[in-house]
């Protein structure tokens, strides 16, 4: 009898450990699918160059969607990126001139100015008790009425030099390839560090956390604080392909920016997620868009296609919350 008992341990730890990690091995299998396609249809999928191509064209919904999964994480959600986002390249825009020394100033006060935003987002939450949703979406309108006096249409300009940057190699990689690296080890350090440790669990359980003495006003400030900046710096990177600043935007990178990250696996209850399935999130939103050009058929079944695999994650997710309720009970 103990013999079988030990010798189902193992195989109960091993459904245990897939179920918990259901959707992020979902979204592996939905990626992989995709680029499978993609690459019956199109040559030179894979290689440097498509990596290169494809993350370049990802990468400012990979940085909207690392601050989004912090949020996430903590258990809130945060829709003022948008209206940052469309803030920042009209500033961008109007402002940055032509010398380096002026685009390194408005870079760093757009930057600051992120991150300002996401830290009065926090406190707002915190100090009055107010639900996230409610709170961000308030901040995207004001934001994105400022941007809209500052720049009423599309228009501005930046710095020849400025444009490219994605392009940029070094060592056979794009410049935003070394930026996707160096997100990555951001996170791994982050997540050990106490901070992030501290995000992940006020995100599990809020009172467990607040009785062990931690300050959810400084988790939620530091949180939303670090949402802004990614969204600043989203907004600036996006103006490297653009070359010109939008007051709307920043629209277009609210919901998928939360889709990247459930479809990565991040819960949409807090405690729960991965930078690594949130950039394979993003890299199937972007793909699907490709798929959708190659196959020839109609641009409005992209967002039916990502509604599904959207659909498919949350499931996923789902099944995950179940069996970790199962576990814990």
């Amino acid at each position: 009898m103990a013999m079988a008992e030990t010798g189902d341990a193992p195989r109960k730890g091993l459904r245990n450990g897939l179920l918990d990690n259901a959707p992020f091995l979902v979204a592996c299998a939905m990626l992989t699918l995709i680029v499978v396609i993609y690459g019956t249809r199109q040559t030179g999928v894979f290689t440097l160059d498509e990596l290169n191509l494809n993350t370049t064209a990802a990468m400012t919904l990979m940085l909207a969607a690392t601050g989004q999964t912090i949020v996430l994480l903590r258990g809130g959600i945060d829709l003022s990126i948008g209206g940052m986002i469309s803030l920042g390249t009209v500033i961008v825009a109007t402002r940055f001139g032509d010398s380096a020394g002026s685009v390194i100033l408005w870079s760093g006060l757009v930057l600051l100015l992120g991150i300002a935003v996401g830290v009065a987002n926090g406190l707002l939450i915190s100090i009055f008790r107010l639900q996230p949703f409610l709170v961000t979406l308030a901040t995207w309108s004001i934001l994105n009425g400022v941007a809209m006096i500052i720049l009423p249409s599309d228009g501005g300009r930046v710095p020849g030099w400025w444009l490219g940057f994605g392009y940029l190699q070094f060592l056979g990689l794009s410049s935003t390839v070394w930026m996707l690296i160096a997100l990555l080890i951001f996170w791994a350090w982050f997540m050990a560090a106490r901070p992030g440790i501290t995000i992940k669990a006020t995100g599990s359980n809020e009172k467990s956390a607040f009785l062990s003495g931690v300050s959810i006003l400084r988790v939620n400030a530091l949180t939303y604080g670090l949402s802004g900046f990614f969204a600043a710096a989203a907004a600036l990177y996006l103006t490297t392909q653009t070359g010109a600043g939008s007051p709307t935007i920043g629209r277009d990178y609210i919901l998928p920016s939360v889709a990247a990250a459930v479809i990565g696996g991040t819960s949409l209850f807090g405690g729960r997620g991965h930078l690594a399935g949130t950039i394979i999130g993003a890299y199937i939103l972007t793909l699907i868009g490709n798929l959708v050009f190659i196959l020839r058929v109609s641009s409005y079944w992209q967002p039916v296609a990502s509604g599904v695999i959207l659909l498919i994650a949350v499931l996923a997710s789902a099944i995950a919350e179940k069996a970790a309720r199962k576990q814990a009970a």
